[in-house]
């Protein structure tokens, strides 16, 4: 049995300070945003919310931290989890990474409006870093003010958790916090800025580490800060790739953990687009070196199939961050990240071989995610076709991806096109298909059909193994706003309500069909039901 520990005694609680000790840190204490250099950090003291209330928080997260879920609710809890009141034992610090953004180097970007509290030891002996964001301004936060407002807040608080539900690599989320205070913003960028409430999230994660945090130094060319930043990083997260009787690395162990970051970079957007998820905005800061989802922003999931859409209003012309090319901005941020350590390892070889492994490893493991959502058992020569014929077949009429693969699942082997066709009408936008989509989805179910005879398929197996891989409920971008709404108005019925239902996405629970419907169409085009902007 875990132990749990007691939030009376919160304040006892030991918060490790491995990173900053760990590593060169910015000399200067005094919080003004500037340029700074030769440091992987800066100390920051996080702002004080004296009317700060609890809004949600993750049960699961709190019982992995040893955190005793009853207590979550006391005023210590929310004090400090808002930043109002530190432990003994913080020292909170913020990053110092850059990136490129939108394909363009940034330069220095760094922790904006997030500041780490420390590590926490796990009953389980994990180490999670545990850190706010929206509770101030630090060294990195630009123009901006380093608050967060509450409907991006709920967003990532949600997200985070169900993502995790979802068996999807994330980083996670304990606490969502009103901070009590208002917070100007302007949603739209249209010149017409308001006040909005405010809040603060307390993200989880065993490393904030970026892609960024490393091309930095190496656009800087401090690459001793850099090496010092990358041996910490592998004896942290990837001790694992250590020599026996060894604890520095050397070339061989960089270049293992340069392939592991792209295979855990791989596994990650397969996930993603099991589920339909587009992060919106695959900056390389964006990006962690543990394979985590990170950093949500103007995510979205597909409603209809459409592998051209992107959720992110600033991504709207060009789409470079749309559905279907994560995997290939993916592999783009992965050169970036190879170029950035290229002086660790000095040869450009085995690093480009190793990116030619990210390509194959992920054509592989797409194509066997998708027989998983299909429900295919064995490998079929013929599979890909059929799954590239469905992805276009889904051009032929306005599809939700997530309500075709649950409703797929109830198709016995041995039926015809057309009451095939009547089983999956419910994923459809307008019932009534044009003649060709009609013929398209018929021909492409006659052809499915075969394919489960053909390996002797048993229905009842099939449909219960379909319906662990492809989701019933997911944080649907209207859902989300509906919540948000509400809470605005003080009400955060809705946002626990979603909680509650994300933590078993893939298990149908009564009552909740209102949950699992497809987008209405009134929020088509509504504000925070479709695209989004980085605002918050």
């Amino acid at each position: 049995m875990n132990t749990v520990f007691d939030l009376k005694k919160l304040e006892a609680l030991e918060i490790d300070s491995a990173f900053i000790n760990a590593l060169p840190g910015d000399p200067v204490t005094e919080n003004y945003t500037r340029q700074v250099s030769k440091a992987c950090y800066s100390h920051v003291t996080p702002d004080s919310f004296p009317n700060a209330s609890l809004i949600a928080y993750s049960r699961e997260m709190a019982e992995e931290l040893g955190l005793d879920p009853d207590d979550c609710e006391k005023p210590l809890f929310t004090q400090v989890f808002s930043g109002t009141e530190l432990l003994d034992s913080m020292r909170p610090y913020s990053c110092c990474y850059g990136g490129h953004q939108f394909g363009n180097w940034a330069g220095q970007l760094g922790d904006g409006r997030a500041i780490n509290l420390g590590e926490l030891r796990a009953p389980d002996g994990n180490a999670w870093t545990l850190q706010l964001k929206g509770a101030g301004p630090t060294p990195y936060s630009r123009s901006a003010d380093g608050l967060a407002v509450l409907r991006s807040s709920v967003r990532e608080f949600l997200c985070s958790e169900a993502m995790h539900h979802l068996g999807i690599p994330t980083t996670r989320a304990l606490s969502l916090i009103g901070t009590g205070e208002s917070v100007v913003r302007d949603m739209f960028y249209d010149g017409h800025p308001k006040k909005e409430p405010g809040a603060v999230v307390c993200r989880v994660a065993p490393s904030f580490i970026r892609f960024g945090s490393f091309e930095i130094f190496a656009a800087r060319k401090e690459l001793d800060v850099q090496k010092k930043l990358a041996d910490y990083t592998i004896s942290r997260n990837f001790r694992h790739l250590l020599k026996p009787g060894k604890s520095a690395p050397d070339k061989t162990v960089y270049l293992a953990w340069f392939r592991e970051v792209c295979q855990l970079s791989a596994t990650m957007i397969i996930h993603w687009m099991r589920v339909g998820f587009v992060h919106g905005v695959m900056n390389t800061d964006n990006m962690s070196v543990l394979g985590l989802t990170i950093d949500y922003g103007p995510y979205g999931w597909l409603e209809n199939y459409d592998p051209e859409w992107t959720p992110n209003t600033t991504d709207a012309e060009g789409r470079r961050y749309r559905f279907g090319n994560q995997p290939m901005i993916a592999l783009w941020n992965l050169v970036q990240f190879a170029n950035a350590i290229y002086p660790l390892v000095e040869e450009a070889e085995p690093l480009e071989e190793i990116l030619e492994e990210y390509k194959t490893a992920y054509e592989k493991g797409w194509l066997d995610m998708m027989r998983s959502k299909l429900g295919f058992t064995d490998s079929n020569a013929d599979d890909e076709a059929l799954v590239l014929d469905l992805i276009k077949t889904f051009n032929l009429a306005e599809t939700d991806m997530t309500l075709f693969f649950r409703h797929l699942a109830d198709i016995p082997a041995s039926i015809d096109s057309a009451t095939a066709l009547k089983t999956i009408s419910p994923a459809f936008y307008n019932p009534e298909l044009s003649d060709k989509a009609r013929d398209g989805f018929s021909l492409w179910l006659a052809r499915y059909s075969e394919r489960l005879q053909q390996e002797k398929s048993q229905d009842e197996a099939r449909k219960i193994a379909m319906n662990q891989v492809n989701p019933l409920y997911v944080l649907r971008n209207y859902l989300a706003q509906l919540a948000i709404d509400k809470s605005e108005q003080g009400d955060h019925s809705a946002i626990n309500e979603l909680l509650e239902v994300l933590r078993t996405p893939y298990d149908y629970q009564e009552g909740k069909d209102h949950l699992a419907e497809k987008r209405p169409e009134w929020a088509r085009t509504k504000a925070g039901c479709s695209m989004l902007s980085c605002s918050s």
